[in-house]
């Protein structure tokens, strides 16, 4: 049962995060915010890897005979950390 909610609880970490990070990035494209020449393009390209990760994560681990939990868990990791590194990245711009 402590598994579940701490999956649980670093789910809604990983879904904060993304709203964050979509908020910036729209910002970013609004022209409100600063953004890098790249960022649209770097927003599909991530999603790309991260999702490969997450998918060969959850396959590995269900092939080894992990329980479902804990193959959301492992693939849950690589998406939360994406979401985590964007969220860090775009919050330490500097508005000018």
């Amino acid at each position: 049962m402590l598994e579940l909610f701490h999956l649980q609880m670093r789910t809604a970490q990983m879904m904060v995060e993304a709203n964050t990070v979509i908020g910036l990035r729209m910002l970013g494209m609004a022209g409100v915010l600063p953004s890098d020449a790249g960022e649209t393009s770097r927003m599909v390209s991530e999603k790309q890897k991260a999702f490969a990760r997450a998918g060969a994560a959850a396959s590995a681990a269900m092939i080894a005979g992990k329980t479902p939990l804990q193959a959301y868990g492992l693939a849950l990791t690589p998406i939360g950390k994406t979401t985590r590194a964007n969220a860090m990245r775009l919050t330490k711009r500097k508005i000018a």
